[in-house]
């Protein structure tokens, strides 16, 4: 339950002096002093509460940074933890083999499946090689080629999203970025087999869609999924990057968000105090719910199947606008005296 001080959030700072407090009286209780014993549960009960009231009441920016979150699971966790005989497949065929998608055949509960999600790392090392989970378009049409085969052997898809957004260089560009995720969007609204996609933490802007059009959307409770990240549509909107927090309200990215707009089809609950206190038990609650939603699906013939893809896409995007929306052409700063920054041209 323990969260390093050197990675605690801004909001959690009393979170975390209560629980430096619990591991010293641990670590006497342990050196014999039992009679401390009751002192850590006290602690331990007013921590969890304090815990409770905090990520009960997070704002959208806070749940960006629960989500980005140097301890929270990434893919590999979820592969090792959800699936068994966990094979790689590599490669595009044209350019190289992106690391930060990865891609494999998998068992989930005896039933053979195709994982395809994005890698993030999570050391420094690790980081740097895969991008930071930034894929280029030769990691979109490694996707692409998979899922292919996925359908050719009648395998349902299983899609992990954790990307601020598809890496953007000029390289990138030039290998056809673009190109590459609308080919893969175009693929997945049309493949014949069930395709189930979860959030497990960042979902940004092209990047997240090029492996996430399904069957299933399932979005963990501290997850985001947004058409851009906070800091892109703050530079965009208000020509800098320091309205990330209101381009975050703005955006309707939390779970909650998601689902109550019809985006999400079903919300993860996360352990208290987030997924990057029990990674294990977060695990397990994911797989708990694409094992359930994998066996709904596969009851479906396969032409129901696409029918219901059809529908659920295009109930996407009825939206009703109320009240002012004038704030999208204006700086939080400067509403009171007219001072106006304009958005993107």
């Amino acid at each position: 339950m323990a969260t390093q001080v050197d990675k605690f959030l801004d909001f959690e700072r009393e979170i975390v002096k209560l629980q430096t407090r619990i591991d010293e009286l641990l670590g006497l209780v342990a050196a014999g002093a039992s009679e401390r014993t009751g002192e850590i549960h006290i602690l331990e009960d007013e921590r969890d509460q304090m815990l409770r009231d905090v990520y009960g009441n997070l704002d959208p920016w806070q749940i960006v940074s629960v989500a980005r979150h140097s301890d929270r699971p990434v893919t590999m966790h979820y592969v090792s933890g959800m699936f068994e005989d966990f094979i790689e497949l590599h490669g595009d065929r044209a350019f190289g083999d992106d690391p930060a998608i990865i891609t494999g055949f998998a068992h989930i509960e005896g039933r053979k499946v195709l994982v395809v999600g994005h890698r993030k790392g999570r050391t420094t090392h690790e980081r740097i090689r895969y991008n930071f989970g930034c894929a280029h378009p030769e990691g979109y049409r490694k996707a692409f080629r998979k899922m292919q085969l996925a359908e050719n052997y009648g395998l349902p898809i299983i899609t992990l999203i954790n990307t601020p957004g598809a890496y953007p260089g000029i390289g990138a560009e030039e290998r056809g970025q673009a190109n590459a995720i609308a080919e893969n969007i175009a693929l997945m609204a049309g493949l014949r087999v069930p395709i189930i996609s979860i959030v497990i933490g960042e979902g940004g802007s092209g990047g997240a869609l090029g492996i996430g059009v399904c069957d299933r959307l399932l979005v963990q409770e501290f997850s985001y999924y947004s058409i851009i990240s906070p800091e892109g549509c703050s530079s965009i909107l208000w020509k800098s990057a320091a309205y990330a927090e209101e381009a975050a309200k703005a955006l309707k990215l939390t779970s909650r968000d998601l689902f109550e707009l019809g985006i999400a089809d079903e919300v993860i609950k996360e352990p208290l105090g987030g997924a990057h206190r029990d990674p294990q038990k977060t695990i397990m609650a994911t797989k708990e719910a694409v094992v359930r939603h994998l066996h709904e699906l596969s009851r479906l013939d396969v032409d129901e199947l696409m029918e219901l893809r059809f529908e659920k896409y295009r109930k996407i995007g009825d939206v009703h606008v109320q009240g002012d929306i004038s704030f999208l052409s204006h700086s939080p700063d400067n509403e009171e005296d007219g001072d106006s920054t304009s958005g993107a041209d």
